[in-house]
């Protein structure tokens, strides 16, 4: 692999539990970057009080100005963290030089690669709309034609949220299990359901998860370099 180690990656959060969700995956795909990361608790606060689907303005905002400071900071490549809000990487790229992502995109462009009919498992219902939309994105500029079934487990995320890793993974490996078999491939719409992976072991169909196929792309992006 190249040597990617004068890199620095910044990385903006809407809530504080991505940053422990990102941990293993800088820890085994980037361990040689530098990595600096920006908080806004008030992003996820905010989001999660409007209907899904509706994301307030101030955080489209927010996530440019973030993006500037962490340009002006001389990061080579920004992340956004966050699904729910995930389209303001679009909004902020005209105001940005630096490359950015948004980490659930790599997941969708590989899933919609996999067959028509794609799984979308969610945790967070403001998430469902953003997702949804990311992911007939990818499809269409990928050239094709898919059916989504959407799946929310909202009683996972208030596990995860409590630390309760084990229930969080037994309840969404339930629901997986169920839609294997009604789709090609399954993407897992938050970061936070990340944390199942090691549980994922000779599935049925691929299932996709934001931190590994992120922090993959990530660093392909800095090797190109």
């Amino acid at each position: 692999m190249k040597d990617i180690s004068n890199r620095t990656v910044g990385i903006i959060h809407a809530a504080l539990i991505t940053t422990k969700a990102v941990q293993p995956f800088i820890d085994s795909i980037i361990p040689d970057v530098k990595v600096v990361h920006h908080v806004d608790d008030t992003i996820q606060c905010s989001n999660f009080a409007c209907a899904p689907g509706i994301i307030p303005k101030q955080n489209l905002y927010k996530f440019a100005t973030y993006a500037h400071y962490l340009e002006l900071a001389g990061v080579d490549v920004i992340l956004l963290a966050c699904s729910t809000f995930n389209r303001a990487v679009e909004v902020a790229r005209p105001m940005i030089n630096t490359p950015m992502l948004q980490i659930d995109r790599p997941m969708m462009d590989l899933a919609v690669q996999q067959g028509k009919r794609i799984g979308l498992l969610a945790t967070v219902p403001t998430t469902v709309p953003a997702s949804q939309k990311l992911l007939n994105l990818a499809a269409a500029e990928a050239g094709r034609e898919i059916d989504v079934t959407t799946v929310l487990c909202s009683e996972a995320f208030a596990e995860i949220k409590k630390g309760n890793t084990a229930k969080h993974n037994e309840l969404l490996l339930r629901e997986i299990s169920l839609l294997s078999n009604k789709v090609d491939a399954i993407v897992l719409a938050q970061l936070s359901m990340s944390a199942l992976e090691p549980e994922l072991v000779d599935t049925k169909i691929p299932i996709f998860n934001s931190g590994r196929t992120g922090f993959t792309r990530v660093r392909e992006m800095l090797e190109s370099m």
